[in-house]
């Protein structure tokens, strides 16, 4: 399942959301968009589970939450 992860601090990394996801199941990839010319984080990312039921999961329990001085959304 690839989900989409909004609302991410401009600091939060791709190991962060590695990490973050970890927790509840295997993380096949996880990707921060990065602006093409400043090469800043546009605040979005995809974090892709391969196991639906550890996704569905995930996005119940940290949908809203705080990390990272980031409100995560969905």
């Amino acid at each position: 399942m690839n989900i989409y992860v909004s609302n991410l601090g401009y600091s939060f990394s791709t190991e962060d959301l590695t990490e973050l996801f970890s927790s509840y199941g295997s993380v096949d990839s996880a990707r921060i968009i990065l602006d093409k010319f400043t090469k800043q984080s546009r605040g979005f990312g995809f974090v892709e589970m391969s196991d639906e039921d550890s996704a569905t999961k995930a996005i119940k329990e940290l949908n809203g939450t705080m990390h990272d001085a980031a409100l995560l959304k969905w």
